[in-house]
């Protein structure tokens, strides 16, 4: 029989909503009907509902990392509440009935079985007969086009480094806006994303001059990309093979959308392997033009900390599922792993869960960094590359968390180096006001998450807790 968590039916669910909803139907007792197959990978039943018949709902294990959702309501959301509180109903223990596979469901598996057997003739069939063909013409047409874009890129970044940042005006404003449009005609959306976050930047209320340092850095990026993007395109125009850069970020850059084939071609796949979430956060990214939901994890056999990115664009936010904190262990069949250096992006289709045990937590912190040193060190060195993640993620060790004579506090690996605790303009919300709180055993011999963020108009590397984690338990600061 399938077992059910809260935790893993809450990561099923499409929204917030449908999780409250999908909860209110089991304590409003509205299924007059709740049903399993005599092998548990079937529940099944009904649920009274605003209509004369009640809505009939299941949830099939058949294959256990693809559960299929079927409803007669109609809405649109999948899995809809009805669904959610069926599962709710099974991990709350309520009773189910032992009852045979209902004959409709039992036709819909054979069809599906038929389906993928088919699907998966056909992907052997196009694998050993028909090898993937590169449309190589229209692909060097792209790249002339993108070259293109990057001279007119380039034209518009010297001209506001002559005429200074202090000369921009509205009608400035308005051009560069233009040339935001433009880098989506010319297929350059990382170049496009980061010019209207240049805009963003210089178009708040603020006092100007507070943005003026960070407006440099963005012009310091989409040059170093101008540079670095015609360097790797033209070598790529005479490459007759036009081979994908898997170790650099340089193709996310200019637009390319990694295919899960590609990453396996590419050897960044991971089979067989555990990952731990230890923070998660969603925010509103008005440069991308995108609700961002971003969860960090720790992959059990390797130590790294990866993290998964959901971007939910404005215009369709509402029909995509949201992300949310995962507070089990997810087993990966397939982890697959997006070039990149520190925290490189991971993607998995198919997940099942285990609660997690003190053992997990014991393993977690003997996975975190004991010498600050070295990690200051490796966090700079990626912090050189402007092409880089700009907010790298670390879980370290921490030998005791202390404060200084002003009140900053600190926290100091077992050599005696210290490192402040600041929260960082990056992240949406605070977290350092809640380190009073901890606590005595989390002060000692503990392990945290940290984010490590540049202040540029400071000339500092500072850093803000995310998580603490003691041998027992993990204690997340940050939703």
């Amino acid at each position: 029989m399938v077992e059910l968590t809260s935790s893993y039916i809450d990561s099923l669910a499409p929204n917030a909503a449908a999780i409250k909803n999908g909860q209110g139907l089991v304590r409003k007792k509205s299924f007059v009907e709740l049903n399993r197959s005599e092998s548990g990978e079937l529940l099944f039943g009904q649920c009274s509902g605003s209509g004369k018949s009640n809505y009939e709902c299941s949830v099939d294990f058949i294959v256990l990392d693809k559960p299929v959702f079927r409803c007669t309501c109609p809405s649109r959301q999948f899995p809809c509440k009805h669904v959610l509180g069926l599962m709710y109903a099974s991990s709350e223990g309520q009773a189910f009935t032992v009852a045979a596979v209902p004959e409709d469901i039992a036709l819909k598996r054979e069809k599906a079985e038929k389906r993928e057997e088919s699907k998966a003739s056909q992907l052997t069939e196009e694998a050993v007969i028909k090898p993937k063909k590169v449309n190589k013409s229209a692909l060097k047409k792209k790249i002339a086009t993108q070259l293109k874009g990057l001279d007119v890129l380039e034209k518009l970044i010297l001209s506001l480094i002559r005429s200074g940042l202090a000369t921009i005006d509205s009608k400035t404003l308005k051009n560069i806006h233009e040339h935001v449009k433009q880098m989506g005609n010319y297929y350059l959306s990382g170049a496009q994303v980061e010019l209207r976050r240049f805009v963003l930047l210089l178009s708040n209320d603020q006092d100007r001059e507070e943005s003026y340092t960070y407006a440099v850095d963005q012009l310091t990026r989409l040059h170093a990309f101008i540079k670095k993007g015609r360097t790797y395109l033209t070598a790529k125009q005479d490459d007759p093979e036009l081979a994908l850069d898997h170790e650099s970020t340089i193709e996310e850059w200019l637009g390319h959308a990694w295919q899960l084939t590609e990453l396996r071609e590419c050897g960044l796949v991971t089979d067989n392997t555990e990952l731990l979430q230890l923070a998660f956060y969603s925010y509103n990214d008005a440069a991308r033009q995108e609700y961002v939901d971003i969860g960090y994890w720790l992959e059990k056999t390797s130590a790294e900390i990866h993290r998964t990115i959901q971007y939910r664009p404005y215009k369709a936010a509402k029909f995509i599922r949201e992300d949310d904190s995962f507070f089990e262990v997810a087993q990966i069949s397939t982890l697959y792993k997006y070039p990149g250096d520190m925290n490189a992006r991971v993607r998995y289709e198919e997940m099942t869960s285990r609660p997690l045990t003190g053992e997990d937590i014991t393993e977690v912190v003997s996975k975190s960094q004991r010498s600050y040193t070295e990690v200051i060190k490796k966090v700079k060195n990626q912090l050189k590359n402007p092409l880089s993640d700009t907010s790298p993620v670390v879980l370290l060790h921490v030998a005791k968390l202390g404060q200084t004579e002003s009140g900053q506090y600190t926290i100091m690996d077992e050599f005696g180096e210290q490192l402040v605790l600041e929260d960082l303009p990056a992240l949406p919300q605070g977290t350092v006001s809640y380190l009073p709180f901890l606590e005595p055993r989390q002060l000692e011999n503990s392990s945290v998450l940290v984010m490590f963020e540049h202040l540029t108009d400071q000339g500092r590397l500072i850093a803000q807790p995310l998580t603490f984690i003691t041998v027992t338990h993990i204690t997340r600061l940050l939703y």
